[in-house]
């Protein structure tokens, strides 16, 4: 099994060549360890059984529910496909081509792999297509195949126009470059389609079957149909055994629903015998859809609004449209988020963010710049890498000025944390939990900016699971009472809100559901002191198991220092603003920790 041949691409740098092939042994060897740990489970135990629940999780949601065998499938069970199997890969294949790389005068150098993944936007490799120039210069080649008679159809070339597009990636080994829409002969590009890239890690497991559609040596079309197994998931690769040969670099690697889950690009030298492959590696679809989410800022409008037709595809297959929509959001879109305000309220009047205990610390999910808060407009997370939730929300509040804004049909993941942190589709898909907002959608609408705040509440980070008759009911409109009926200072109100992370909560999904959640309002009153309020709520009696029966719900006011033990969070001063914090005694479970029940808002103390 080979790869790279220089013969087929004399125009190449043969350091650059052996450096990818050094880099993938190198990497292959790193992790030795890992991968027999990994073959040793397999043995034993199913892909289900073995790979994270997370990844799990997102598998499950590419699965067609019409499809009952699927599952029998990946855990190895079954070899059965509904016919329609094969219709789908033929349909998968017609987006593959072959691309003819030629010089500026026409020579043909070599060949190589690409497919589209847009409807004018072609994926291949970097050492495939690793400049503008040679782009211009070359062809992609659709229909290169042969029919029933074993005879050849006729080619559709298309030329490259990297003038429109042109992103190349020498570590993930990718260029992604636009194409002319219609061929010499008038053929459209629409005719082939495009093979929709999924952002979300998860799309395959270890051990799982893969297939792969290519053109080996720069021959027609074939297909390496589940032919092996994926070895090793790490970083941004994943190794896998399906044969390949020299012209197959650029070809997509597909999981059993014809989901595209890697680039392949380059295979692991044997160190014994430099004529043999030991393993094939492939970009992982996810890393590479990050780093392009990443480079987007830096192009011209023009170039941003052409690489929108590729993350409008981007939503995971089987999610209900009509609950949830997954939509993207370029990193520029944070750049002039300043978040929640400490000063909000006032200039002597000075609210920090809470300080979580030292032993929580290291949990805290960090951007990838380093830092620990998620900045939005009017508003602030701090995320939980174990629960994959927030452990508290800040949002500032200004009465005086909120506008009603429609409410979003898209939801986000935060591209400045990691994906594997933020709980999506996979958690709230077909059952009874709803994404319950911490920062409700009403609280940051205020102000020059509230539209932009609008769509920040819809973000994972920004929600919870609840159940949908705890979070239809939740609060008992607290911040609508408190608005409406406190004397604050110009109507400005701080919220900090978040769950209970208890060690007991109930596993769903892979995810600890929380039992409760707490809230704390601090406001300035008429009198010129500072009220800080503290709530807690609780849906225990509502996830006691998957059919999730009615129950009633009850809203506790507790003193600050009560959601203090129960967190793990330090609010500081606060607690010296709390109307009731002379009560000193305070428990470690829920019941004993009651002060206040809240049946009607004329109940609350402030």
């Amino acid at each position: 099994m080979s790869v790279i041949s220089y013969q087929d691409f004399p125009r190449l740098n043969k350091s650059l060549v052996d450096r990818q092939e050094q880099n993938s042994l190198k990497r292959y060897i790193d992790r030795r360890s890992e991968r027999e740990h990994i073959a040793s489970k397999l043995s034993t135990q199913s892909p289900l059984e073995v790979d994270t629940s997370y990844r799990v999780a997102i598998r499950k949601t590419l699965i067609n529910p019409r499809d009952g065998l699927s599952m029998k499938r990946i855990i190895g069970e079954s070899d059965l496909f509904p016919i329609s199997y094969l219709e789908a890969g033929l349909k998968a294949g017609k987006s593959v081509c072959r691309i003819e790389i030629r010089d500026s005068i026409g020579r043909v150098l070599g060949h190589g792999t690409g497919f589209l993944v847009a409807p004018s936007l072609l994926l291949t490799n970097h050492h495939v297509l690793d400049s503008a120039s040679v782009a211009r210069s070359s062809l992609a080649q659709f229909n290169c195949e042969v029919d029933l008679n074993l005879m050849p159809r006729q080619i559709k070339s298309f030329r490259f126009v990297p003038e429109r597009l042109f992103i190349t990636d020498v570590k993930l080994d990718f260029t992604l470059v636009a194409l002319e829409t219609d061929s010499a002969d008038g053929t459209k590009l629409s005719e082939f389609g495009f093979l929709p890239l999924y952002m979300e890690s998860g799309k395959a497991l270890l051990g799982e079957y893969v297939s792969s559609i290519q053109h080996p040596s720069g021959a027609p079309k074939v297909v390496a149909i589940r032919e092996n197994r994926i070895t090793d998931i790490f970083d941004d690769f994943i190794n896998y055994t399906t044969d390949t040969m020299p012209g197959s670099s650029g070809s997509p690697v597909f999981n059993d629903e014809w989901v595209t889950i890697a680039l392949h690009h380059t295979g692991v030298p044997d160190p014994d015998d430099s004529t043999k492959y030991i393993a094939n590696e492939g970009i992982r679809i996810s890393s590479i859809m990050e780093c392009i989410t990443l480079l987007r800022p830096t192009l011209h409008e023009e170039q941003q609004v052409l690489l929108d037709s590729l993350f409008a595809s981007s939503g995971l297959p089987y999610i209900e449209r009509s609950q949830m929509i997954i939509g993207n959001l370029a990193i520029d879109w944070y750049e002039r988020s300043t978040g929640y305000n400490t000063a909000f309220l006032g200039n002597h009047y000075a609210v920090p963010l809470p300080e979580l205990r030292s032993d929580l610390k290291q949990d805290i999910a960090l951007l990838k710049n380093g830092t620990t808060v998620l900045d939005y407009t009017h508003f602030s997370i701090v995320m939980s890498k174990s629960r994959r939730l927030a452990y508290y929300t800040a949002v500032n509040i200004n009465g005086q000025q909120l506008i009603n804004i429609q409410r979003p049909k898209k939801w986000y993941f935060d591209p400045r944390i990691d994906r594997k942190y933020q709980c999506g589709p996979e958690l709230y898909d077909n059952n009874d939990i709803d994404r319950g907002h911490l920062v409700r959608r009403l609280d940051p609408i205020w102000g020059k900016l509230a539209k932009k705040a609008n769509e920040d509440t819809f973000h994972f980070t920004n929600c919870s699971p609840q159940h949908k008759n705890f979070n239809q009911l939740t609060w008992l409109d607290l911040e609508n009472y408190i608005l409406k009926n406190a004397e604050t200072f110009d109507l400005k109100v701080t919220v900090f809100t978040g769950p209970v992370f208890r060690t007991d909560d109930m596993l769903y999904r892979g995810v600890k559901i929380p039992a409760e959640f707490w809230k704390i309002a601090v406001m300035v009153k008429e009198d010129g002191n500072m009220s800080a309020t503290a709530y807690l709520q609780t849906q225990k009696n509502l996830i006691r198991d998957l059919d999730f029966a009615f129950g009633s719900y009850k809203t506790y006011q507790v003193a600050v220092s009560n959601i203090e033990i129960l967190t793990g969070l330090d609010f500081g001063d606060l607690r010296n603003h709390d109307p009731l914090r002379s009560i000193t005694e305070v428990a470690d479970d829920t019941e004993s920790a009651i002060v206040n029940v809240i049946n009607t808002p004329s109940d609350i103390r402030i």
